[in-house]
Formats: structure tokens, sequence, C-alpha cells
């Protein structure tokens, strides 16, 4: 199917396309696992306040895990997401405790977010640092000043508007689920349909052959950084706000949870391929997962076996049709 152009606008191709069977796939395994563990606990798992509390506790997780999609598409890979999340929480923090002003709260989360994805970029980008080695020194870095900031206490927030970001809702609608909504249909835009999402695809793909057509892919590398440690902002507004506190240990095995949500959702970890819907799939069936285990007594010990558990099958699948 070939690509036809039009100003700011692309149409899917075939490449894209050949994602469907296991988007198809993953509908299915979150069906059955609904429904084996709404069999196992049907008086507690359909209720309403169940099913909004599996919203809430994936909205964090679902975000991060755009991000770390559209770093994986290009050929990159966050893992210090989640450490951007506790660090930009506790500066949330501090900006609302000497402002008490929910519009600097959002701006300092946004701002620092981005500042913190765009030194990473930079060092990717000019220091020419392999992400994987790039992320991981930074995630150590940012968790290590976030408890060097707060002496590893957290910071109380005080303000009742801010606090509504995270826990209020609109129309029945958790706020937090709506933001997830929102970014998600932004992201599903940016990939399908407009040409930035097709040079990522490109870059992840082939980049010598991306960087042979005259696609810029050093200015592509550092915007998305950019973009990924913005989204982790959003994140971190939403738990400081729901939590009220900034807390440096905020984000705690995000990283390897929103790679296990994309490597569900069929993002090729070797880059090029992945989708937004593929990825929201992911974030569901991880939700629905910790949330059947808890409500079914299982340790926290064996939820983290399972996680990972996943990481490596959803891997490993991957691997088995790519050759196919």
């Amino acid at each position: 199917m070939a690509t036809t152009k039009s100003p700011g606008l692309i149409i899917k191709t075939r490449r894209e396309a050949r994602l469907d069977p296991l988007i198809a796939a993953l509908l299915i395994a979150l069906g059955l696992l609904i429904v084996i563990i709404g069999v196992q606990k049907p008086t507690v798992f359909f209720l309403p306040v169940n099913l909004l509390n599996i919203g809430q506790s994936i909205t964090m997780l679902g975000l991060v895990a755009l991000a770390q999609t559209v770093v994986i598409i290009m050929g990159g890979l966050d893992i210090y997401l989640g450490s951007i999340v506790g660090l930009v929480s506790i500066l949330i923090a501090l900006a609302m405790r000497d402002n008490n002003n929910i519009f600097i709260g959002i701006a300092a989360g946004l701002t620092a977010g981005a500042l913190v994805g765009f030194f990473n970029g930079v060092l990717i980008t000019k220091g020419k640092i392999e992400p994987i080695i790039a992320t991981l020194g930074t995630m150590a870095v940012f968790r290590g000043a976030a408890f060097t900031i707060t002496n590893g206490a957290p910071i109380g927030i005080m303000d009742k508007a801010f606090n509504r970001i995270g826990s209020g809702n609109f129309l029945g609608i958790p706020n937090p689920v709506i933001i997830l909504i929102v970014v998600a249909l932004l992201f599903y835009i940016l990939l399908n349909y407009t040409y930035v999402g097709r040079h990522l695809y490109a870059i992840g793909g082939n980049a010598v052959a991306a960087g042979l057509t005259g696609i810029n892919i050093q200015r592509y590398k550092l915007g998305i950084y950019v973009l990924s440690g913005t989204v982790a902002g959003i994140a971190s507004i939403i738990l400081t706000a729901r939590s009220n506190a900034g807390q440096p240990n905020s984000g705690v095995n995000l990283e390897l949870d929103s790679i296990t949500a994309a490597a569900l959702g069929v993002t090729l970890l070797s880059g090029g391929k992945g989708s937004v819907l593929g990825t929201i799939l992911g974030v569901l069936i991880l939700g629905v997962l910790n949330n059947g285990m808890i409500l079914l007594g299982v340790s926290q010990f064996y939820q983290f076996i399972a996680r990972g558990a996943l990481l490596i099958i959803a891997v490993l699948i991957q691997r088995w049709f790519t050759r196919n």
C-alpha cells in the first residue's frame, strides 16, 4: 500500500496495518483475563468503584508507557522515566509550597519534565552515548537528586484546586483518566497522521536510510526525548496532586512496567514498529492483572515475578512474529 501525501497528513502504511492481527490477539487476551478474574471475584471485580480504581491506577503507567512507545519506535529506550516522575514530583511540591498556585505547579511539572528530557536528549545526540547507557546513568542521578533535595522525606502540599487534578472527576470520569485519553489521542494523531510520525517509524526502521532521505535524525531524537520528559512531567503532576505531596520514591518500577506495556502492545523493542492502541491495551492488561492479583490475595513478590515474566513472554512473541 503506497503512502498518500497531503500537506501535514499521511495515511497508514502497510507496516502499521500488519499490527492489526496482534491487536486483535491483545483484545482477546484482555477479554479472557477479565473473564477469569471476574469468575473468581464476581461480586468485587465488576463493581463500578473497582473499575474506576483500575482506571485510576493505570493512568501514570499509561502516560509513561506512551512516552516509552514513541522513544522505542524511534529506536531508543527510556530507562529513567520513573526517576523523572520522582524528581519532578519533588520540584512541583517545592514550587507549590513557595507559591501555592495551581498554575505554577502545573508549569513547574511541565517545564522540569521537558528540561530533564532535553538534558538526556543532549547526552544521546551530542554526547553520542547509547540511549540505554545514558538513561541508565541519569536514572540513578535523578533518583539520587530527588532523595538529596528532600533528605528522603516527602514535601506536603495544601492546595485543594491542585489536588482536584489527581482526585477530582468530570461527569463521573476521574480527571487522570481524561488526561490519559487526551494524551493518547494526541499521540495517535502524531504517529498516524503527521509527517513527524512517519519519520519516527523510518528512523526506527533504518536510521541510515532515513538520514539519506534528508531526515534530521539528531533533531528528532532530541525532540522525542523532550516530549517523553514532558509526558513524564504530566504523570508527576497527577501523582503529586493525588497524594498532596512530592515523594522522592515516586515512579519506582515504572521503567520496567512501561517497557512491558509497550512490548505487550506489540511495540518492537528494536524500533520501527508500534502503536498507541497496542500500548494502551498492554497497559490495560497490566492494570487488570495487578488488580486481579490484589483481589485474589496474591503476594506482592509474585506480582513482581508476573510482570517480569510478561516482559519476557512479550519479547519472545515479538521474535516469533518477526521471524514469520
